[in-house]
């Protein structure tokens, strides 16, 4: 077996990881300038906030590189900020996530972040807090003096309590819901003694509440929304794009935010139908950012340059798809360097980028039926659902089955991968 040719997909499979460019040593080697536009909606956003106390709505579809670009952003405001970012889903179960939880996640996580910091607060004023959350998280006395002393681990021990006991969790919900204003309180004293220590504004961002379910969405973004933006402090929320679609959702988010929402577009590779010309040609600025983002992660010898023409196209501009195909590739290629170990001249090519995309499509087919097809075919005709407010629409926006797309007014198309299984089943209907 080669092993130098092993080595090479399996460094390339690792550095393919659907995964978001946190750590500064990511971004170093893998960070591809892109979003810049986006990037300064949300620095004019926060820096010119009238109050300081803004509420910030960031959306986009799913894989587009929110993560990475907010990981990104909260670095450039640690100078003039005290900046907690924060993934929901490291905290929370996301199938057990409302306002509540979310409020008292930022309370832990703002604690968190100044001890880590080092903020200098009086030691009787921790002491307070310290109890406060002990006696909300079932935390004994004895345990927070043993965690404070061995180096205080008191808020992992915290995050971890709320991960993983549901009980907790249901006791926090149900003390905190019928007295809200409660919580908010507290997390608002904890604001002004962290603000007031470290001499500098908070801005909390909170990562991952795009992932959520559209139900949970409305409960906690349209029902509850007035508690969620009551805390002091400038706070960035993800949320999913499909959210934007309803239009009562959309319009209180716009009411309470102040239309301070900004989305992050995908990709556009063509422009609206070129795609399904014979001569449609990919627009050169987008095809060149994805085609870096390759580059910095899978070897160019590792890859035929019209396949990585091809993945790109097949990606549909959505850059966890690009990751998500490339990736496919590389395990492909790992079987076929053990199954035939004397091969020299392995490589990602059209045939095991067809054998990628054949999986995609069993797995995107298997997920959706006939009533689905019929939204997907009309997208597909019009550009445009008959309802871009149905359920099942907003569903397989979220899926990633239709795409959004903008230039000067907004638009559909259905995933490339997913209009090769239309066309079939629509000549599959023509020839019964």
């Amino acid at each position: 077996m080669s092993n130098e040719l092993l080595e090479s997909f399996r460094e390339a499979y690792r550095n393919l990881e659907l995964l978001p460019l946190l750590d500064q040593r990511e971004l170093e080697k893998f960070r591809v300038d892109y979003g810049r536009e986006v990037l300064e909606d949300l620095e004019q956003l926060v820096e010119d906030s009238p109050s300081g106390t803004g509420k910030i709505i960031f959306t986009g579809h799913r894989g587009c590189g929110k993560s990475t670009l907010l990981a990104e952003f909260s670095r450039k405001l640690r100078d003039d900020y005290f900046v907690v970012f924060f993934s929901i889903s490291d905290l929370i179960e996301m199938s057990d996530i409302n306002h509540i939880n979310i409020l008292f996640a930022i309370a832990v996580r703002l604690m968190e972040e100044a001890q880590k910091q080092q903020v200098e607060i009086k030691q009787s004023t921790k002491d307070a807090f310290y109890r406060w959350f002990a006696k909300h998280t079932r935390i004994e006395t004895e345990e927070v003096r043993a965690e404070t002393s061995a180096g205080f681990k008191l808020f992992e021990l915290i995050a971890g309590r709320l991960k993983a006991d549901a009980a907790i969790r249901n006791e926090i919900k149900l003390e905190f819901m019928r007295k809200v204003s409660d919580l908010i309180a507290q997390i608002n004293i904890i604001a002004s003694v962290v603000q007031t220590a470290s001499k500098k504004e908070i801005i909390v961002i909170i990562d991952d509440l795009d992932k959520l379910d559209l139900k949970v969405v409305r409960e906690v973004f349209q029902e509850q929304i007035k508690a969620l933006f009551q805390p002091n402090f400038q706070i960035i929320f993800t949320i999913p794009i499909s959210a934007f679609r309803e239009v009562s959702l959309a319009a209180t988010i716009q009411v309470e935010t102040n239309d301070q929402i900004v989305q992050m577009p995908v990709s556009k590779l063509f422009k609206q139908g070129e795609y399904r010309q014979a001569n449609g040609t990919p627009q050169p600025e987008a095809m060149a950012t994805l085609q870096a983002v390759l580059d910095k992660r899978i070897p160019q010898q590792l890859l035929e340059a019209k396949t990585a023409e091809q993945i790109i196209i097949q990606s549909g501009g959505v850059l966890r798809e690009l990751i998500r195909i490339t990736n496919q590739c590389c395990r492909i290629c790992l079987k076929l360097v053990r199954r035939e170990p004397e091969r020299r001249d392995i490589i990602i090519n059209q045939a095991v980028l067809d054998e990628a995309i054949t999986k995609f499509s069993i797995d995107f087919d298997t997920r959706i039926g006939n009533a689905d097809y019929d939204i997907l075919e009309t997208t597909y005709q019009n550009f445009q659902p008959d309802d871009p407010k149905e359920q099942r629409f907003l569903d397989l926006l979220h899926g990633l089955y239709i795409l959004e797309y903008r230039n000067a007014r907004l638009w559909y198309d259905v995933h490339p991968i997913v209009t090769e299984l239309l066309m079939n089943r629509i000549s599959q209907k023509l020839n019964n």
